[in-house]
């Protein structure tokens, strides 16, 4: 078996408090050892050249594969979301997930709790679970009826399975495309009330105490959401939130002049609720950063702001934009690399986004201080629908590998 000593890197540990230098110590497809470890003579030895070593992101929640766009940002792994042309609601569609990546990337897909994504009626998540599924999610929608919802935590917990769930009433949002406020007001947008993800969150965590389920709510965006999360980490329930960057970075303002590229799902929150966001990872209160990568064309988004399709395209800067946390003093790279990578590992239940012995050799060299420019116009991605269109920024991942190999 080939082995391979990554030397003279500086190691982004999630199981660390800091940047450390070490070495990282590959054989085949797996990590031996991180750290103060000595190299095997036989080992054939890549210089980091003092970038950072850190795992490959993990990214919990995408629309769409997309090689060259995941290559860019650094992620080696991608959750995807059920919402698909077909949904993800049966066995032959999981298998067919699970190759899409191969050889470039990990695809780990996510069930349909419920068959068509309609909230009615429950998937086969058994035989799904053995077709390669590694969770259950209730797509871009919240499963409105209760009775479904329960039965639905109920059996994901039996297969020891995390039900990653959408936080918003759609009672409240069934039409809406903005959160209620000046803006949405001034621009005459149909909206609805911050609550409406608050008013989701109290009744799914009701329900994940009633059935002891584990539940990752996908984007946690407001004030009172955090509170909600919060009281039931403090209970001990299994409960999980994540963000993507828009939320942290931008206000509802993003959408002046109807930029339909501001269009979210959820839809952007007032300026209270975006310090809230960066109080939470702050705090600890959110586990998992994701890019929510969902690219749009223009057939989706040169339309009135209320006809075009919400999302955006955020694999190629899930990275940069997270390290101005660090920047700003909110987490340390450390603590960045859990939320990227260690969490969303976690909440897959694979072998994977750290430097322990036995995890997978997924690596990334990362240069956190190089400057580029976001630029719709040049993305990798398939489609460049970005509201961080021409904004500076700084990291890139510099090399990436996957299975002990490099791409």
């Amino acid at each position: 078996m080939s082995r391979i000593a990554i030397i003279n890197g500086r190691l982004a540990d999630p199981a660390d408090d800091a940047l450390a230098p070490g070495i990282v110590l590959i054989a085949g497809d797996r990590i031996v050892a991180a750290g103060d470890v000595a190299v095997p003579d036989d080992a054939q030895r890549i210089d980091a050249q003092g970038l950072v070593v850190a795992p490959g992101l993990i990214d919990l929640g995408v629309f769409a594969t997309d090689k060259p766009a995941f290559h860019f940002g650094g992620i080696t792994r991608a959750a995807l979301m059920p919402d698909q042309r077909a949904p993800l609601d049966e066995v032959g569609l999981i298998r067919e997930a699970t190759r899409a990546g191969k050889p470039d990337f990990w695809v780990h897909p996510i069930a349909a709790a419920t068959r068509g994504l309609l909230g009615q009626e429950m998937a086969e998540m058994g035989l799904m679970q053995m077709a390669g599924a590694k969770a259950v999610g209730t797509g871009r929608q919240w499963i409105a009826d209760s009775g479904v919802m329960l039965r639905v935590l109920s059996y994901a917990s039996g297969l020891g399975l995390t039900v990653i769930a959408h936080a918003e009433d759609g009672g409240l949002t069934a039409k809406a495309v903005a959160t209620s406020g000046e803006t949405a007001t001034r621009l005459g947008l149909p909206h609805a009330p911050a609550c409406a993800e608050a008013l989701a969150i109290a009744r799914d965590i009701m329900l994940a105490r009633e059935t002891g389920a584990a539940i990752h709510f996908r984007l946690v965006t407001t004030k009172t959401g955090f509170d909600l999360i919060r009281a039931a980490k403090t209970e001990g329930l299994k409960v999980t939130c994540g963000i993507s960057p828009a939320y942290l970075f931008l206000n509802d303002q993003a959408a002046t002049d109807f930029r339909t590229f501001a269009r979210l799902s959820p839809p952007l929150r007032d300026e209270r609720d975006r310090q809230a966001c960066l109080a939470a990872v702050a705090d600890g209160t959110i586990d998992v950063i994701t890019s929510s990568h969902d690219p749009r064309g223009p057939e989706d988004k040169r339309l009135p702001f209320a006809d075009a399709s919400p999302g955006m395209a955020g694999a190629e800067t899930l990275l940069a934009l997270s390290l101005n946390l660090v920047r700003d003093g909110q987490v340390t790279i450390n603590r960045l690399m859990t939320l990227l990578s260690a969490n969303p590992a976690k909440i897959l239940g694979v072998d994977a986004g750290g430097f322990a012995a036995g995890s997978a050799a997924d690596l990334i060299f990362v240069d956190p201080d190089a400057p580029w420019i976001v630029d719709s116009a040049k993305m990798a991605a398939a489609a460049g629908n970005t509201p961080f269109d021409r904004l500076p920024v700084q990291g890139r991942a510099r090399r990436i590998m996957k299975g002990g190999v490099f791409l």
